[in-house]
């Protein structure tokens, strides 16, 4: 279960926190100003991205930054205010892999809940099998099913929804797949 408590000083008047219930009719500890009597709230970070297939292929990032530094990825990162989902997802695309694509549906919801995540993966088609990765990303680079770098991939949320795109086009059928990781 998520506990972290990082809110230490109250964002609203800069008092100390107390981690209590509130007086509000709440059941969950919450970081309370005893001044003002704000309440802050922690909430899951979304994490949004794409699988983008060039014909029988998939794209997979390098990572140039921590965590999992060289390791490879579906090109993924933290959505940012003012943005939908899909929005996110393809800004990250640009962004990490350069690449030219048409979004598709939502295939996969990833809740990893141990360390207050969402992740959500689009499919996309790219449009272009030339790449310009950002400098987040040492290489971006196209792999049939049987050359994916399985023992490579930067995080479990890529090689479930990897897993389970690779099911779904076997058959030619996409679901939406949601998964717990624990």
């Amino acid at each position: 279960m998520w506990s972290d408590r990082t809110v230490r000083y109250c964002r609203a008047c800069g008092t100390a926190v107390q981690n209590r219930v509130p007086d509000d009719g709440d059941t969950k500890v919450r970081a309370v100003c005893p001044a003002c009597h704000t309440i802050h709230y922690q909430n899951p970070l979304n994490v949004v991205g794409t699988i983008p297939v060039w014909q029988d292929r998939i794209l997979l990032c390098k990572r140039n930054i921590e965590p999992r530094l060289g390791k490879w990825t579906l090109p993924a990162g933290f959505l940012e205010m003012g943005e939908t989902l899909a929005e996110g997802a393809a800004r990250e695309t640009r962004e990490e892999a350069g690449a030219t694509f048409a979004m598709h549906e939502l295939f996969s919801v990833m809740n990893v809940t141990r360390v207050g995540q969402v992740h959500f993966f689009y499919r996309a088609q790219l449009l272009s099998a030339t790449f310009d990765p950002g400098h987040e990303t040492q290489e971006a680079r196209l792999f049939a099913a049987a050359d994916i770098p399985w023992d490579e991939l930067a995080f479990r949320t890529v090689s479930e929804t990897l897993k389970r795109y690779l099911a779904d086009a076997s058959t030619g059928r996409f679901g939406l797949h949601q998964v717990d990781i624990v």
